[in-house]
């Protein structure tokens, strides 16, 4: 690898605002805040809207559509196939 062409890599903070979910990881984005961590370093800190701790589908509170209903409603309005031809 060339030198002085990567970005650096640093230990990085990750935050949901919804959650309050930490992540500690490693990333080249810049932060102007930091947090002081459990092992009592500070490190910055990178807000985000919406992580695995909070999203509905990791969380398992996701919506099941009820397609069911929408196929017997599309198939009222336009027939079913069978009848148009």
């Amino acid at each position: 690898m060339r030198p002085g062409i990567h970005p650096v890599s640093r230990p990085v903070v990750f935050r949901d605002r919804a959650s309050g979910f930490q992540l500690l990881t490693r990333s080249t984005i810049d932060a102007q805040h930091t947090v002081e961590w459990e092992d009592g370093a500070t490190y910055p800190v990178v807000d985000v809207e919406i992580s695995s701790a909070g999203h509905p589908f990791c969380t398992s509170t996701s919506r099941v559509v009820d397609t069911a209903g929408r196929v017997e409603r599309f198939e009222r309005r336009y027939g079913t196939a069978a009848a148009r031809r």
